[in-house]
């Protein structure tokens, strides 16, 4: 019976060619007729519409495009064997496949009459990820120094999708951020007066503020910089460190070397490591980020402060540590301690508490205070007691920008035209037209007329070109008469799928030579694409709305019982084992069931010790990550075994089998439960904690209003409350209020089709073997809607399934679903 839906799978290759051969629409069809009267009716007639569903008008042909969308439901439905419900009488697998076969043929007979009203992707403009990736290629440097999406409006996802067209809306206070965008782009990297590099040296009065001002002038004299604890702490003591008399920070933007005489005090500290929540055995770690005091308090996190540099201190004595890095005009480096303690106020509060003797009773009742601690305590640290900076440092050619921009000779006026117009080109991912070229000259010849030098005139014809919508829009230039995409449309549409910014030289000129249009070439340019380190670019953009990790975080965890979370940065971890498991797959044509059930994942020393594997005696921080066998770890293995998974489908506080079900279902599984009636109440909460979640749900699925959803939603949820709300494994709930013993965690369950599993590795398994098919058509799906900037509608499934039968017969493999998605003609059609 497990090997229904590859039956299944088999029989609906031949759908397509039995529809075609029977032509005309066939409106008698007492099969399905049969079938719906004997097997749904009863519950999906018009008086009872479980679930609001009601089958009693539906009828081949297909008449209205919610019929499409009934169609497939019940397709869904029957392929994973959710309908019938368990209970209920079952139909044959013959019955079943010739039910398929009938409402995927009526699909089929409808695509071309419903293909008119949509099916189509409305023209989008780039997203904030891809505009500032583009930026960086045009500019071939780093941009996010600029922070110039920090105050564009919040970006509007559709189904957690960032890239799809009819959510890409463009209001006119966005195109006024656009031009203070490109304004302040271009002054800043092309428009920086020339300079000689300046030195500046500090070596005193690193005042520090708020509780450390006081203890470091009395201690230290402000002779010091110190740091106490990671960057992103609540109570925000220590975390950055600035210097004082360097507010004003650098003159223009440019390179500028920076050299630290830093030392790491008190790692052998005789405190209770568990004070500080952080790993002693690892050295400290010294990080730059700017930092603006004009925007928000300096020694507080802002807006835009990237990691611009990373090094480790030396514990034996005070040692230079040299950095180069990128700072913007009016920017000033701030240091950082990334795995320092989690909260400095609460270490000093600690220890003041529990090592009062160390001090001779002296300071019995200290609080918060530090002085004596500074003076006389190990309290562990960072120290800097000297900086110099340097620049801005001369560079080949003028600087990357200038080379990007005007090429090996730098702007000259005689030519300025020229390098306007290739740099139009580039920026618009296509030939110039007449009317581009029209504008490019106006534009420059406006600003030698107003009398501005003409150097100024090509830069403010190069904001022109940024603020244009060729610039700003995926605006096609393919004839309006073709469902095809033309050549240069096509290759931006693959590099963005891939890359998420511009195409290279090789992809434009295979459009330009038409090569493009043939599909082997399509599958080509899109390996060659995969193979590039750019393709990071869809590691990061993809997971972020598939399996909707751009909100991990959103809601985090009480730092009283999750301290690690906060303490090794674990978001950052939870992501990056992700991306790197999805670029492994992709790169070596892994089967897509290793997203569902794998012996190996990436982990780093953090997610060594947060998943108790082996490796968390041996990695050490830099060594970054590894990939890992999980021989022998059943809880990990797959992305139901990942961290951030498990963590985004959480609430921070608590886990629920129904939102984690529902995240099963969509993000797996393809199948969007239906929202909860008005009427019915929402789940009572247990403060207490002496009830567990299956108990409360237990009564909430007695309501005949839940027990429908419930019934398939819940068993996809139930095995994963193995895990508590950041994804480490546990065997009960946290204890109760009271002398009650700790609940223990019941991850046992029946899936709504009738298999039953005993925890979190019986139900892995049956998602596997019996549900690959099913997570690879939503996977196929969630990556064409990614790619094309629209949702999959019911008439792209014939399409859907054709690139799913050839995924299936190359072994699953995640590079071929992804090569012949993009050869498909839903990703060549408008």
């Amino acid at each position: 019976m497990r090997n229904f839906s590859r039956v299944v799978a088999l029989a609906l290759t031949t759908v397509f060619l039995i529809t075609v051969a029977q032509g005309a629409e066939n409106s008698s069809h007492p099969g399905l007729s049969r079938f719906v009267g004997k097997y749904c009716l009863k519950c999906h007639d018009a008086e009872t519409r479980k679930a609001d569903h009601d089958f009693t008008a539906l009828r081949l042909p297909l008449a209205t495009e919610g019929d499409l969308i009934t169609a497939k439901d019940i397709i869904d439905q029957l392929t994973l064997r959710e309908m019938p419900p368990a209970k209920e009488a079952q139909p044959t697998d013959e019955e079943r496949l010739a039910a398929i076969r009938e409402l995927r043929g009526g699909i089929v007979a409808a695509r071309g009459k419903f293909a008119g009203t949509g099916a189509r992707t409305v023209m989008r403009r780039l997203s904030n990820r891809e505009y500032e990736n583009t930026l960086a290629t045009l500019f071939d440097r780093r941009v996010d120094t600029l922070g110039l999406t920090a105050d564009f409006p919040k970006e509007k996802a559709s189904e957690r999708i960032d890239t799809i067209g009819r959510s890409l809306v463009t209001s006119g206070f966005l195109l006024d951020q656009y031009f203070q965008a490109a304004h302040r782009l271009v002054e800043a990297r092309l428009g920086r007066p020339a300079m000689e590099p300046k030195s500046w040296r500090f070596a005193g009065h690193f005042v520090q503020y708020e509780e450390l001002q006081g203890p470091h002038k009395a201690a230290f004299d402000f002779r010091y910089l110190c740091l106490y604890e990671q960057p992103n702490t609540d109570t925000r003591q220590g975390g950055y460190g600035h210097i004082e008399d360097f507010l004003q920070g650098v003159p223009v933007s440019g390179l500028y070397d920076i050299a630290v005489l830093a030392q790491a005090m008190h790692r052998d500290t005789h405190y209770d490591p568990t004070i500080f929540g952080i790993d002693f055995s690892e050295p400290f770690l010294l990080g730059i980020v700017p930092g603006d005091a004009t925007r928000n308090h300096i020694h507080y996190p802002q807006t835009i402060e990237p990691l611009l540099a990373l090094a480790t201190v030396p514990d034996e004595e005070p040692r230079w540590l040299k950095f180069r890095v990128w700072l913007e005009a009016g920017q000033t480096p701030r240091f950082i301690f990334p795995n320092g303690p989690y909260e400095s106020r609460a270490s000093v509060l600690q220890i003041n508490k529990r090592y009062k003797d160390d001090f001779q009773g002296r300071f019995a009742n200290a609080g918060v205070s530090r002085t004596h601690l500074l003076r006389e305590g190990k309290l562990p640290h960072i120290r800097i007691s000297e900086i110099t900076i340097d620049g801005p440092l001369p560079e080949p050619g003028g600087g990357r920008e200038e080379l990007a921009v005007f090429g090996p000779d730098g702007f000259r006026k005689e030519e300025a035209l020229q390098q306007l117009e290739a740099f139009a080109a580039k920026a618009y991912r296509r030939p110039l037209h007449d009317a581009d070229r029209t504008g490019i000259r106006r534009a420059f010849e406006g600003g030698i007329t107003a009398k501005v030098s003409p150097r100024q005139a090509a830069l403010d014809t190069l904001k022109m070109i940024l603020c244009s919508p060729s610039f700003l829009y995926f605006s096609e230039v393919t004839d309006e008469k073709n469902q095809r995409l033309g050549a240069y449309d096509l290759a931006a549409r693959l590099s963005y799928a891939l890359w998420a910014t511009l195409p290279d030289a090789e992809l434009l000129a295979a459009a330009a030579s038409g090569k493009l249009a043939q599909t082997d070439e399509i599958r080509r340019q899109a390996r060659r694409l995969v193979a590039d380190d750019r393709v990071a670019g869809f590691a990061h953009g993809f997971p972020e709305g598939w399996l909707n990790l751009r909100d991990l975080g959103g809601m985090p965890p009480p730092r009283e019982s999750a301290r690690v979370y906060y303490a090794e940065n674990l978001p950052e971890a939870m992501k990056t084992e992700v991306r790197l498991f999805l670029l492994h797959l992709l790169r070596e044509n892994g089967p897509t069931h290793h997203f569902l059930e794998a012996d190996y994942t990436f982990a780093d020393k953090r997610l060594a010790k947060l998943y108790n594997l082996p490796e968390r005696e041996t990695l050490r921080i830099a060594d970054g990550f590894r990939k890992v066998s999980l021989a022998g770890n059943q809880p990990r293995g797959g992305l139901l075994g990942m961290a951030g998974v498990l963590t985004v489908s959480a609430n921070g506080v608590e886990t629920s089998p129904v939102t984690r079900g529902v995240w099963v279902s969509e993000n797996i599984l393809g199948i969007k439960p239906p929202p909860p009636p008005d009427v019915v109440p929402a789940i009572d909460p247990d403060v207490t904690g002496a009830t567990t979640i299956r108990q409360r749900l237990a009564k909430h699925r007695a309501d005949p209003a839940c027990a429908e959803c419930h019934r398939k939603i819940d068993p996809l949820g139930f095995a994963l409350e193995s895990f508590d709300p950041i994804g480490r494994w546990r065997v009960s709930y946290p204890k109760p209020k009271g002398n009650s013993p700790a609940p223990k965690v019941d991850a046992s369950g029946e899936f709504s089709s009738g298999e039953t599993y005993a925890g979190f590795e019986d139900f892995r398994r049956i998602v596997k073997t019996a549900r690959t098919d099913a997570f690879t058509r939503n996977l196929i799906r969630q990556f064409l809607s990614y790619s094309t900037g629209r949702h999959m509608e019911p008439v792209d499934d014939p399409v859907i399934e054709e690139i799913l039968e050839t995924v299936k017969k190359d072994g699953y493999g995640l590079q071929t679903l992804v090569v012949e998605a993009l050869a498909s003609e839903i990703f060549r059609s408008r």
